[in-house]
C-alpha cells in the first residue's frame, strides 16, 4: 500500500469566523467547500507548505498559530494525511482572493454545517464548533 499523501490546510480565523474556499467545477471534488491548502512538496516542512499554498491560492500572507493533530482520510483512489493549521492573516496581508477557487466565505463555526464540505475537512468541524 502506498503511503498517505501529505496535504496541509489552513483554518484561517478572523473576527470569530473561519475562511472557506469553494473548489472549481473542473477539479476533483467539484464545488465542494474546503479549508484552503494543498500538497506538501518533497522535502518541504508542513508549516512552510501551508504558508506557500495560501500565498499561491489566495494571494495573502498568514501567520501559523498552531498545528492541529494530523489524520488520514481515504478518498478511495488516494489516502491523504491531512495536516491542519490554525492561522490568522498577517497584519500587512492583502485580503484573500480566490486565485484557484470560485468563491471564498468567512463563516461562523456554528454555520459550517450549512456548507457542502470536502470529506477530509469534516473531522475538523467538531473542534471548531466546540470553541
Amino acid at each position: 500500500m502506498n503511503s498517505p499523501v501529505p496535504v496541509v490546510c489552513a483554518i484561517i480565523e478572523r473576527d470569530g469566523c473561519v475562511l472557506l474556499a469553494q473548489r472549481p467545477p473542473d477539479k476533483l471534488l467539484p464545488l465542494k467547500w474546503e479549508f484552503a491548502g494543498g500538497k506538501v512538496e518533497a522535502g518541504e516542512d508542513a508549516a512552510a507548505a501551508i504558508v506557500r499554498e495560501i500565498r499561491e491560492e489566495l494571494g495573502c500572507a498568514i501567520v501559523v498559530r498552531s498545528a492541529l493533530p494530523p489524520f488520514d482520510h481515504d478518498y478511495g483512489r488516494v489516502v491523504i494525511r491531512m495536516i491542519p493549521f490554525l492561522c490568522s492573516l498577517a497584519p500587512d496581508s492583502p485580503e484573500p482572493h480566490p486565485h484557484e477557487h470560485v468563491a471564498l466565505a468567512w463563516v461562523r463555526p456554528d454555520e459550517l454545517s450549512n456548507y457542502d464540505l470536502a470529506a477530509a475537512d469534516l473531522p475538523l468541524l467538531a473542534g471548531l464548533q466546540a470553541t
